[in-house]
C-alpha cells in the first residue's frame, strides 16, 4: 500500500488525471553517458521514463563505471616534444600519452 492508504490503481489514476504517466522501458542492455572527459556506462540499468505536459524525463538506476577518454595528441606536440628531447616521433608520442598531453612533463620524462 501506498501512503495515505492510496493503492496503486489509484495512484495510476491520479497521475493519468494531472496528464503524467511512467512507464519502465524493458530490457535495456547499457546506456552511455558521454563527456569530453570520458563515458559513464550503465551495465543492466533500469530505466523509466515519465511524460509530463508533453515533456519526457528519463530516470537511471544503476551502478556506473567510469571510462576515461583517451587523450588525442596533435602532431606538432609529437614534433615539438621530439625535437626538444632529441628522441624518435614515437617515444615522443609515448611520453605524451603517459603524461595525459603535458608537454613540459613529457619532455622531463625523456631527458632523465
Amino acid at each position: 500500500m501506498l501512503p495515505g492508504n492510496i493503492n496503486p490503481r489509484q495512484m495510476k489514476a491520479m497521475m493519468k488525471k494531472l496528464g503524467m504517466n511512467v512507464e519502465q522501458i524493458e530490457d535495456v542492455q547499457s546506456i552511455v553517458i558521454k563527456t569530453p572527459k570520458g563515458n559513464w556506462v550503465f551495465d543492466s540499468a533500469e530505466v523509466s521514463a515519465m511524460t509530463m505536459q508533453g515533456a519526457t524525463t528519463y530516470q537511471i538506476s544503476g551502478t556506473p563505471r567510469f571510462e576515461a577518454a583517451a587523450v588525442e595528441i596533435p602532431k606538432e606536440d609529437v614534433t615539438m616534444v621530439a625535437a626538444q628531447a632529441n628522441v624518435s616521433e614515437e617515444k615522443a608520442k609515448e611520453a605524451l600519452v603517459a603524461t595525459k598531453g603535458d608537454i613540459a612533463e613529457a619532455i622531463m620524462r625523456l631527458a632523465q
